[in-house]
């Protein structure tokens, strides 16, 4: 069997993302992994923990298989010395490199993908770099014109209509053009990634009630609504819109493949009530393939020994079943 090629970014170094890779090593993973971070930094933090983890280089050559207990990691050099739970701007350039690495590294196909342990925004833009997250990050470094945030958890899928955007700015967002866009890339992800033939996608509603029939928002009726009738007449399986607390009840739930929440804070919380810590990020639309965790920094518990790596197993495991997908699809 061809073991998945996958790499990890370790992300913001005082966080949790150093802790997890370590904690990665321990489990026994049918994947090539490489670990993008710096060598000292992993060393130190894996004795720290008191990990019995070998912490080597990698040398350019061919990703090894991975070993329990062993870490294998494309040295990147830090600017500031890092300790955990301490923010420093001067490391952001860093954190940058290592997704600068990883996403090189799948446009040359010298790995299958990729999977991002978390980032902090706030102190990569303190160091003057305007960052907005992941997704529009790797978006533009992949040349992608319309990404669209999937949260996989358990068999609940949720995809953003809208991602990391105020509450203000959500209804102007959201027009015609810009919500078939993001119907096209979910439908095609959920065949193309997940080997679903047909997927179902329940639509969500903007407003309370989809609207209350233009009472309570006209979005439904002008924007959402039309949409929905648009593509389901091209052939896609869509139901909608759909008031937000009707598309989260579990008999609706148990009939389709995916939910299509218009923002973040409408869909995300319902899925991270049933799995947070073992949920997934994915980013549909690129040319590439990236998954992440479901959480931040977790700062108050660098170092500690207490940071859950099931988040980031799931990432990897659910990066090397999308590999395995494409390629059987391909």
């Amino acid at each position: 069997m061809t073991l998945p090629r996958i790499v990890v970014t370790s992300g913001e170094p005082a966080g949790i993302g150093p802790d997890l890779c370590i904690a990665l090593a321990a489990h026994s993973l049918p994947v090539r992994l490489l670990v993008a971070g710096n060598l000292d930094l992993l060393a130190e933090r894996a004795r720290h923990l008191d990990a019995d983890v070998a912490v080597t280089a990698f040398d350019g050559g061919t990703i090894p298989p991975h070993r329990p207990g062993h870490l294998v990691v494309a040295d990147h050099s830090l600017a500031a010395q890092c300790r955990p739970g301490h923010l420093d701007s001067a490391n952001a350039a860093y954190v940058l490199a290592l997704l600068e690495y990883a996403v090189a590294g799948c446009l040359e196909r010298s790995v299958d993908a990729m999977v991002t342990a978390p980032l902090h925004k706030g102190v990569i833009n303190d160091a003057g770099f305007p960052f907005t997250g992941h997704t529009e990050y790797l978006a533009a470094a992949t040349g992608c014109d319309r990404p669209v945030m999937l949260l996989v958890g358990g068999a609940m899928r949720v995809a953003l209509a809208t991602t990391h955007l105020a509450l203000a700015k959500v209804s102007a967002a959201i027009t015609r053009e810009s919500l078939r866009e993001v119907v096209v890339v979910l439908e095609r992800d959920l065949r193309r990634l997940f080997g679903l033939p047909r997927p179902r996608i329940l639509v969500c509603g903007l407003n309370p009630h989809a609207g209350e029939g233009g009472y309570l928002g006209r979005e439904e009726i002008e924007t959402i609504g039309p949409v929905v009738d648009e593509m389901r007449a091209e052939g896609m399986e869509l139901v909608g819109p759909l008031p937000a607390d009707t598309a989260f009840t579990r008999p609706q739930l148990e009939t389709a493949d995916a939910v299509l929440a218009m923002y973040h804070d409408q869909g995300l919380p319902v899925l991270k009530h049933s799995s947070f810590g073992a949920a997934v990020n994915v980013t549909l639309g690129l040319p590439i393939v990236r998954t992440s965790v479901d959480h931040g920094t977790a700062l108050d518990l660098a170092g500690s020994g207490r940071a859950d790596c099931g988040s980031l197993v799931a990432a990897l495991g659910l990066a090397a079943d999308i590999v395995r997908i494409r390629k059987t699809t391909a």
